[in-house]
């Protein structure tokens, strides 16, 4: 019979191994879906796998949905290693819109485009204050990040729904529940004429150099990665927890924001009920299929990105619906953790020994 036997330190090997056994499994999974569903494995494959890299335009779309997944999932990844469970990214991405939206909203036509920069910075102070309540309960009254975090999506939602169905709906609009379409000034810069793929790629780019030396080159990235691994070590050295809570939350809630108005300003162009569209909940995935690394983080974002375009095709072109995009990004997480379980442990094959429990 199969046993799982505790390995004497964990394997590094299978840490590296186990992402890409957790896709190997995911598409199998899928196939034997798409064949269930009765449609052709391969189109539906085909749809997932090679539509969205097959030429230009096809990657353009691929670095719209990208991009906002690797600067959450950076946020996250700096939670994490804290051992700080920020769940409430789209809340804080919502935010991080509205308050680019806000500064987008100012504009006149003859604005300069500097206020690209105003945007930006609007979405990421609104993002960190989002996040900054979470810190704030959790350092006075350690209420759990998770529960508040969360809740505070909700809220966002509810405060987005508020503003476009009220003091910012377009009067020219129809009563449709959206703000006016962002004046040209403030639309963010497109690096190819034609195709959507905007600068966004290149912050997120500068974003992953900058937190890989946070993280590992730095101070500050060391005291809050022995916070979150060893908290009584990190006492005892003399790192700060209140400060560690605060710098997670806030760079977190800072790079959520930032996607958020980049998203506002970028592809939407305007402000709408359906600006939450699951991002901050699937940088979470993103996050740990990429191993809470930056780069590893681009690698796991460009492959939920396809599962997003995907799920688009699958769709339109093969009548199946749209939340077959959910069912593969949760297929990957499960993976994922099953296959983790064989960094700490190896299957045996035979009874278990007399001692074993």
């Amino acid at each position: 019979m199969l046993r799982l036997e505790a390995r004497p330190q964990p394997s590094k090997a299978m840490s590296l191994a186990s992402p890409l056994i957790a896709l190997v499994l995911t598409t199998i999974i899928g196939i034997a879906l798409f064949a269930l569903l009765g449609k052709d494995p391969v189109k539906g494959l085909q749809v997932f796998f090679v539509e969205p890299l097959k030429n230009a335009r096809a990657l353009s779309e691929l670095s719209v949905k990208a991009v906002p997944l690797v600067l959450i999932a950076l946020g996250l990844a700096v939670c994490f290693r804290s051992n700080l469970w920020n769940i409430g990214a789209e809340g804080q991405f919502i935010v991080g819109a509205l308050a680019g939206g806000w500064v987008a909203l100012q504009a006149q036509p003859d604005s300069s485009r500097a206020i690209v920069v105003l945007i930006l910075a609007a979405g990421v102070l609104g993002g960190m204050v989002w996040a900054g309540i979470t810190a704030l309960l959790r350092d006075r009254f350690n209420a759990s990040e998770i529960l508040v975090s969360l809740m505070l999506v909700y809220v966002a939602e509810m405060l987005l729904s508020y503003l476009v169905y009220g003091p910012w709906k377009d009067p020219k609009g129809f009563n449709f529940p959206q703000t006016i379409t962002f004046l040209e000034p403030t639309k963010i810069p497109r690096l190819v004429d034609g195709l959507r793929a905007n600068i966004g790629v290149l912050i997120a780019l500068v974003a992953v150099g900058g937190f890989t030396a946070f993280l590992f080159r730095t101070y500050r990235g060391f005291a809050l990665q022995v916070g979150g691994l060893a908290p009584a070590a990190a006492l005892y050295a003399g790192f700060s927890s209140r400060g560690a809570l605060w710098t997670a939350l806030l760079v977190s809630g800072g790079m959520a924001g930032l996607a958020g108005a980049l998203e506002a300003a970028g592809p939407l162009g305007q402000l709408t009920p359906y600006v939450p569209v699951g991002y901050g909940f699937a940088a979470i995935i993103v996050a740990f299929v990429g191993r809470l690394h930056p780069v590893g983080i681009v690698f796991s974002a460009l492959l939920m990105s396809m599962f997003y375009i995907g799920g688009e095709l699958a769709q339109s072109r093969l009548g199946l619906p749209k939340s077959l995009t959910g069912v593969f990004q949760g297929l990957l997480l499960f993976t994922l953790l099953a296959c983790d379980t064989l960094i700490a442990y190896r299957v045996r094959w035979g009874a278990a020994g007399k001692g074993a429990r």
